[in-house]
């Protein structure tokens, strides 16, 4: 399987140089040149199957063709160590549970495929020399590569993040663990981040200086293997359905989870529709809306995570349909909750079911609650855990969450990370000198 790139102005590569550089030479994310639909059978039995069986033939699909058999199917079982259940929450909602892997949120699954992918290739390559990985985090994603990452010879990891825009518990989880894993704390916000690690990309005396790739989703290695949610997802519902339509609604900040969602729907997954469910950054709502694409600076809100304003993924939605507006609204539905909206529908579904929602998921039961029509049925994501955003829910629900041991463990650590302004000039000095 060859990739290509979103701008249309690179050479094609293999499946190795997509995942080893992470971005196209012209800056474009890379996208694969065909989506082979899954066998019909593959459906049909799919609810019998476990959710590694299910995983398996999914990565078969993406990555046969350039990973061997044997190897492939050890990094899938590997990855998913842990179920990701479909929990009811009212007659006509579930919630999609996938904070069940280490660091307690879905980008685990991405994080931990392709860390071991990436280290597949490098295996197979026999070249020596470290390969460093730059990822910008608005939370979860920093927490979820650092400790997929961990000890994983050969390879160095960079995380960056905007100072004071994390939870404490998130941060913790990538400033604490040492090792191959450096901390940045950015004066900035997370577009800031963003920026820092693609322009380091496009850096020629940095990338001779240094081998350089991405964990972010811009990396296919990162979002591809998200897509096995959502092929469980409906393997779980398929039963409960009775004649129902399936909606899926997936809380968006860079648009990562939901595209690998649209990849599943490509190979022939049977969702009828999706709702994208953001905060107060609403670029692509407004696009849904318009027509227009307008990037703008992020602003800060209960759901951190989601706090994008320029999301990288847009570019392999727009790709994927043709650049198609009318296509993509077709299938795509949006909504946009402030921060008032979402701790407001955390009280009420806790107070009417006892569900716990962190605020992420919040967005996605609420876009459920008030986008279902007659004859749907809506999983919503449930992205993290809610006692990674501890101080934010108890204060909303008046409760005291308890925290699992594994982010105990995180807590009890210390604080190791490098202070960075967003301008890139001192990021890639700090670069040069390792």
């Amino acid at each position: 399987m060859k990739y290509y790139s979103t701008n249309g102005k690179a050479p094609l590569a293999s499946l190795e140089k997509a995942v080893v550089k992470g971005l196209a030479e012209d800056r474009g994310l890379y996208m694969p040149e065909r989506i082979e639909k899954m066998p019909k059978a593959f459906f049909e039995n799919m609810s019998n199957m476990s959710f590694q069986d299910i995983a398996y033939n999914v990565a078969s699909n993406f990555f046969g063709e350039d990973v061997d058999e044997d190897a492939l199917q050890d990094i899938v079982y590997d990855t998913l160590s842990f179920d990701c259940p479909v929990v009811k929450v009212t007659d006509n909602i579930y919630s999609l549970e996938l904070f069940h892997g280490p660091t307690l949120a879905f980008k685990d699954v991405g994080a931990r495929f392709m860390a071991r992918l990436l280290g597949y290739f490098i295996g197979k390559s026999g070249k020596s020399g470290l390969v460093n990985v730059l990822v910008a985090t608005s939370g979860d994603t920093g927490s979820a590569v650092a400790n997929g990452f961990l000890g994983v010879e050969g390879i160095h990891v960079y995380v960056l993040y905007p100072k004071g825009k994390v939870s404490p518990i998130q941060e913790c989880q990538f400033t604490t663990l040492g090792q191959n894993i450096t901390a940045i704390e950015v004066d900035g916000v997370f577009d800031d981040c963003q920026a820092l690690v693609k322009s380091a990309f496009m850096d020629d005396e940095l990338n001779k200086h240094m081998k350089l790739t991405s964990a972010n989703s811009i990396n296919v290695a990162r979002f591809l293997p998200q897509s096995f949610y959502y092929f469980n997802a409906y393997a779980r519902m398929k039963e409960k359905l009775n004649g129902n339509k399936l909606v899926m609604c997936v809380p968006s900040g860079n648009f990562g989870n939901i595209c690998s969602a649209l990849f599943g729907h490509e190979m022939g997954l049977p969702i009828d529709r999706f709702i994208a469910a953001n905060n107060a950054n609403d670029v692509f709502y407004n696009y849904l809306q318009t027509g227009q694409y307008n990037p703008k600076p992020s602003v800060q809100t209960l759901a951190n995570a989601m706090d994008v304003g320029d999301p990288s993924n847009f570019a392999r939605i727009y790709d994927l349909y043709g650049k198609s507006h009318a296509r993509i609204s077709q299938l795509i539905s949006g909504a946009t909750y402030s921060d008032e909206q979402i701790a407001e529908t955390m009280r009420q579904c806790y107070n009417e079911t006892g569900y716990i929602l962190d605020p992420h998921g919040a967005c996605g039961y609420r876009a459920l609650k008030e986008g279902l029509k007659e004859g749907e049925i809506g999983v919503f994501c449930e992205t993290a855990h809610p006692a990674k955003f501890k101080e934010k829910v108890d204060a909303i629900l008046g409760a005291d969450i308890e925290i699992p041991a594994r982010l105990r463990a995180f807590m009890d650590g210390e604080k190791q990370s490098v202070e960075m302004s967003k301008d890139f000039a001192d990021f890639k000095q700090y670069l040069m000198h390792q």
